[in-house]
C-alpha cells in the first residue's frame, strides 16, 4: 500500500503547477534591493567556500567535463534530458523574429532546439520561403566557460549550423550580462544557475534584459518530494552518479560536486518566490519525474 501511495503522489507531482502571489501583491518590505547586492550562497558543493573562489572552482568543474557532458547527461539521466529539454521549448513557444538568450548552454543543446522550431513553424506558415521575420531570428548562446563554448561551436558545424547568422556564442556572466537592457523575447537557463555564485544577481539580470511581455524560462535539477522514491534517488545520486563520471570522464569529483550542487539549490517555492522578488509575474513551475527536475517561468509585464 506504501508503494502504491508513493507512486500514485509521484505520478501527480510530475504535471502539478503553482501559481504564487504576483509579484505586484508582494509589499514593499518582501522585494527589498538589498538581496540583489549582497548574498551568502557561498557554498560549493557541500563545502563553504568565498565568494571570489566560487567561480573559478565550477569554472574548473565545467572545464574539466565540456568533452563528455552530453554523454555524461545522457548516462545520467537515461536520455530523459532530452525531454526535458523539449519540454522547456514548447513552455518558450518560439517565433519567427524573436531574440532569444540562453544562459549556460554553451554545448548548443537549448538554443539548437529554439532554432529548429523557429525554423520548423516558419516554414509550415510559408511553405518553405525564407520570411523576412526567419532572417530576423536571432538566439545568443551565452556561457561563462569557454571550453563549454567551443563543444557548442563544434556541435554547430556538425550539424550545419556554422553558416547560419541566427545563431551567436558570447562568453559572459549570468550574473553581469552584456546585452542591452529590454532586448530580448525570452530567456532560458537549463542546469546552470545552481551554480553562479549570487541567483539573486543572475534573475535580476535576466529581468533587466527582456522586454516586456518577454518570458524567463529555467530548467533545473530541483527537490524530489516523495519519500520512498526520495530515497532511492538519493542513493543513485550520491553513489552512482560520482562513479560513473569517473569510469566515463575520469572526473569523479566533478560530478560529486554537481550532485551536493542540487541538494543545496533551493526547493521549488523558496526559488518561485526569487523568481518573484526579481520583479517578474505569473510565476509557476512545473515538477517533472517527481521533482527530479523542474520548469520555473516568469513574464516580465
Amino acid at each position: 500500500m506504501a508503494l502504491r501511495a508513493a507512486a500514485a503522489r509521484l505520478a501527480s507531482s510530475s504535471l502539478r503547477r503553482r501559481h504564487l502571489l504576483p509579484a505586484a501583491l508582494l509589499s514593499p518590505a518582501t522585494i527589498n534591493p538589498a538581496v540583489f547586492l549582497h548574498s551568502h550562497a557561498t557554498s560549493f558543493g557541500y563545502k563553504q567556500v568565498r565568494e571570489d573562489e566560487k567561480s573559478k572552482l565550477v569554472g574548473n568543474v565545467f572545464s574539466s567535463v565540456a568533452s563528455s557532458y552530453d554523454v555524461m547527461n545522457d548516462l545520467m539521466s537515461v536520455g530523459l534530458h532530452r525531454l526535458w529539454k523539449d519540454r522547456l521549448i514548447s513552455k518558450l513557444n518560439p517565433f519567427p523574429g524573436m531574440k532569444h538568450l540562453d544562459v549556460a548552454g554553451g554545448t548548443g543543446d537549448v538554443a539548437f532546439r529554439v532554432v529548429e522550431r523557429i525554423k520548423s513553424v516558419s516554414h509550415r506558415a510559408t511553405q518553405g520561403t525564407l520570411t523576412d521575420l526567419e532572417e530576423d531570428t536571432h538566439i545568443y548562446v551565452c556561457d561563462i566557460n569557454p571550453n563549454m563554448l567551443d563543444v557548442g561551436k563544434k556541435r554547430a558545424a556538425e550539424k550545419g549550423y556554422n553558416e547560419d547568422h541566427c545563431l551567436s556564442w558570447v562568453q559572459g556572466d549570468a550574473e553581469a550580462l552584456g546585452f542591452e537592457d529590454g532586448s530580448m523575447d525570452g530567456y532560458t537557463i537549463a542546469f546552470g544557475i545552481r551554480n553562479v555564485t549570487h541567483i539573486e544577481k543572475a534573475l535580476s539580470e535576466a529581468y533587466r534584459v527582456l522586454k516586456k511581455g518577454g518570458r524567463f524560462l529555467c530548467l533545473e535539477l530541483s527537490h524530489v518530494d516523495v519519500p520512498i522514491f526520495k530515497d532511492i534517488y538519493d542513493a543513485y545520486s550520491f553513489s552512482v552518479i560520482p562513479a560513473v563520471g569517473e569510469l566515463v570522464a575520469g572526473d569523479r569529483q566533478s560530478y560529486q560536486y554537481l550532485v551536493e550542487s542540487i541538494r543545496r539549490f533551493p526547493k521549488q517555492e523558496k526559488f518561485a518566490q526569487m523568481i518573484q522578488e526579481a520583479g517578474f509575474e505569473r510565476v509557476e513551475y512545473e515538477n517533472l519525474v517527481g521533482g527530479v527536475v523542474a520548469i520555473h517561468s516568469g513574464l516580465k509585464l
